[in-house]
């Protein structure tokens, strides 16, 4: 996984991504908080490149405390969480004021009539009754920090739910207040143990009962510092608590179960601000089946559905992305602990072979790095175990020595080597006492090294002592239960730390004043219609892509002419604004190499466009391009994040390929070198069968000259589609065939 770092951009290739000079653009878009100097920071598009970090301080750890609908009465909903609200606030040392209208106290308390009767300006309330609206607007009058609304029958029940709760999220807006809910619950005030050391995970939920398997962590060790359950995100959301508690010195690892992400660039910035502290965000994010709402004329807009964007975007800013809640909790657990790698090399020592061969296949096949021990160490190795016994990785001891030293001599020597950084054990079972001194080995080796150890404990019982007491009792080893959690893991905790020692911020260096490229290509836009090919040309021109040689003729003897200047062999294509995909309606003609052909050919293009009543302003006669790899680059909308790019493999069979990579701009050379690679059909850049390497800078270079017609023309452009885009061989560019672009 690689950082995406806009400035490492050669001199000469940024200036001819960018164009000479810029000039300044109004924003369309003003949601950002005001830098340092007061002014709002914006990129070309608009969007802000900053976020403010919300001081959660007094969310988290209140000095006063109202509870509005306090209650004591037997029998009231009210009761119990009036009864653990006032337990929470005793351990976080918060004043409590009940208020309700009708009772004089509340579990001895006084109890206030109304919120204009509380005597200070308290940091947090907690709104017990059904319709928290009017009281919001009571708080903002008594300048009340922070609330939290737990009533449901907001957006999650339907249309009527959701203007409710837009009337509950306007009201916020005007007061000042910042507001948790509505439709949340009580885990953000939960007890967490004191007593464990270390990084701890910082929680975000949702839903409140998918934070369980996490909150539950404690009881084996690991520290919970916090637990954001958001809802329905009616004003403070998953970004906000990402920006936050990616500031806080005690987290070491942000584990988040998200259901639907409330802005799509507010939550880039959130993990952005993470990355650069190099705080890991562990997510689940629901919704991989969404084949999203969007029909897309481009074939860009039919190789990415919402998900996949969602998916690119995390993998894009750091976020790891598992699908289980015990992976969730696994990963988040040894990110928040582990220090970070020495080495990428990963050793698997076992007490049997077969269970060693296992894991390391599964692992090779997650991308995990087993690299072959060096002659010398196997055979230091072979001084306490047995010459029949593989030892060049995985390391098969036949059976952990019990009764004497060697078993640490074992551990220690594997740990010294440095192309190892992670030592994995799997033990299948127990098997005492030889597991039992094998666990207590790996522990005591585990405190004298920087060096990751994992053990997988596959005990279906977990009773077993050297497991819940040895194992477990160890801040230093990290212990799963399965092969598939301690593979997801170490393959996170590898990439997160190579993603954080490269990252440079794409926001830093994006774009903030349009090239000259935008005012020729705003010329061209015709808002709400589907432009020709011939103007779609123009507009890639305007932006600096290469496109062949071409004509636009209205006669026979003119389409004669163009081909003679042109040059011989060419294509003529039908070209008109309601055209999208040519060749199934047989208005795409090849390799003609006389008069009479082409002639011919304007002839019959022209009587299947009067047939079809499809309007034309024109025919082209391009110059033939053959020799190169067929690609695909585009610009599709996404109802989350806004424009995004995608490459992928192009031609008449793209959408039956579906080999696609995408990116949310902004984004640097790196991350589109980075798209390439993700690719499936990447080896046909790279030459094979005797074809030679494809011109990958000059394909780089239309990636990112698309990434800025993306952030120029943002909300101008619904789709283009670059396809097939030609790149030649190595050294001789890339050629857009064909284009087409849908205007907003």
């Amino acid at each position: 996984m690689l950082g995406s770092t806009h400035g490492t951009l050669t001199t000469d290739f940024r200036a001819r991504v960018e164009a000479c000079g810029e000039t300044p653009r109004t924003a369309v878009h003003s949601t950002a908080a005001p830098s340092s100097e007061g002014a709002i920071a914006l990129d070309v598009s608009g969007r802000p490149l900053h976020s403010d970090v919300p001081d959660l301080d007094r969310f988290f750890r209140p000095e006063s405390v109202a509870v509005i609908g306090a209650s004591d009465a037997d029998g009231r909903p009210n009761t119990g969480i009036t009864r653990q609200l006032l337990a929470w606030a005793e351990r976080v040392g918060a004043r409590v004021y009940p208020v309700h209208p009708t009772r004089p106290s509340v579990f001895g308390l006084p109890c206030l009539a109304a919120v204009a009767d509380l005597p200070e300006q308290v940091d947090l309330a907690v709104i017990l009754v059904a319709d928290p609206l009017p009281v919001v607007e009571e708080l903002a009058e008594a300048k009340v920090r922070f609330a939290v609304a737990f009533a449901s029958g907001f957006a999650e029940t339907g249309e009527a739910g959701a203007a409710a709760q837009a009337r509950l999220a306007a009201a916020v807006r005007r007061s000042g207040l910042r507001l948790l809910g509505p439709n949340t619950n009580l885990n953000a005030f939960e007890e967490f143990r004191q007593d464990l050391d270390g990084p701890a995970i910082a929680l975000i939920t949702q839903s409140g009962h998918q934070g369980r398997p996490v909150y539950t962590l404690q009881e084996l060790g690991i520290r919970l510092s916090h637990w954001a359950p958001t809802g329905n995100e009616a004003d403070l959301e998953t970004a906000d608590f990402i920006s936050y508690l990616a500031e806080q010195p005690e987290v070491g690892a942000i584990a988040c179960y998200v259901e639907g992400l409330k802005d799509g660039r507010s939550f880039l910035l959130a993990a952005d601000r993470a990355a650069r502290n190099g705080v890991p965000v562990v997510a689940v994010k629901v919704g991989r089946t969404e084949t999203g709402a969007r029909m897309a004329a481009s074939h860009t807009g039919k190789l990415t559905g919402a998900d996949t964007v969602v998916d690119a975007a995390m993998r894009q800013f750091g976020v790891i992305r598992v699908d289980g809640l015990d992976e969730l909790q696994d990963t988040a657990a040894l990110l928040a602990r582990a220090r970070p790698p020495r080495a990428d090399g990963v050793v698997v020592y076992s007490i049997s072979g077969g269970t060693g061969a296992h894991f390391s296949d599964l692992a090779t096949e997650a991308g995990l790095t087993l690299p072959t021990l060096s002659e010398a160490k196997q055979a230091e190795l072979h001084q306490w175990i047995p010459p029949y016994l593989g030892v060049s990785n995985p390391v098969d001891n036949g059976g952990h020595p019990v009764g004497d030293w060697r078993g640490r001599k074992i551990i220690d020597a594997i740990l010294a080597d440095p192309s190892v950084g992670v030592l994995i054990c799997p033990i299948t079972g127990p098997f005492p006492p030889m597991s039992d001194k094998l666990a207590q080995d790996l522990v005591d080796a585990a405190e004298q090294t920087d060096k990751l150890i994992c053990v997988i404990w596959g005990s279906p019982v977990g009773t077993e002592e050297a497991y819940r007491t040895t194992l477990l009792g160890s801040s230093r080893v990290a212990t799963f239960r399965t092969f598939g959690n301690c593979i997801t893991a170490v393959r996170a905790y590898l990439s997160h730390h190579r993603f954080t020692a490269s990252y440079r911020s794409p926001f830093d260096e994006a774009p903030r004043t349009p090239s000259p490229s935008y005012r020729k290509a705003q010329a061209l836009m015709r808002p709400g219609q589907q432009l020709s090919e011939h103007s779609a040309k123009q507009l890639l021109r305007a932006y600096g892509i290469r496109v062949p040689r071409e004509q636009l003729v209205t006669s026979a003897a003119a389409a004669v002419r163009a081909a003679g200047l042109v040059g011989y062999p060419v294509v003529m294509k039908a070209s008109g604004p309601q055209l999208g995909h040519k060749t199934e309606l047989g208005l795409v003609k090849v390799a003609l190499t006389s008069a009479s052909q082409i002639r011919d050919a304007y002839r019959e293009l022209t009587d299947i466009a009067r047939y079809e009543n499809i309007p034309l302003d024109g025919i082209l006669v391009c110059q033939m391009v053959e020799r190169g790899v067929e690609m695909v680059v585009g610009v599709t909308q996404d109802d989350l994040f806004g424009p995004t790019v995608t490459v992928g493999l192009g031609g008449v069979l793209v959408e039956v390929l579906r080999d696609a990579a995408v990116r949310v701009p902004p984004f640097g050379e790196d991350q589109a070198r980075t798209m390439l690679t993700e690719l499936r059909g990447h080896p046909l850049l790279e030459g094979v069968r005797g074809a030679p390497p494809a011109d990958v800078d000059a394909l780089v270079e239309v990636i990112l000259r698309v990434q800025r017609m993306a952030l120029e023309l943002g909300d101008e452009l619904s789709e283009l589609d670059i396809n097939p885009l030609m790149v030649l061989p190595r050294g001789q560019g890339a050629v857009a065939l064909d284009a087409l672009a849908i205007c907003r």
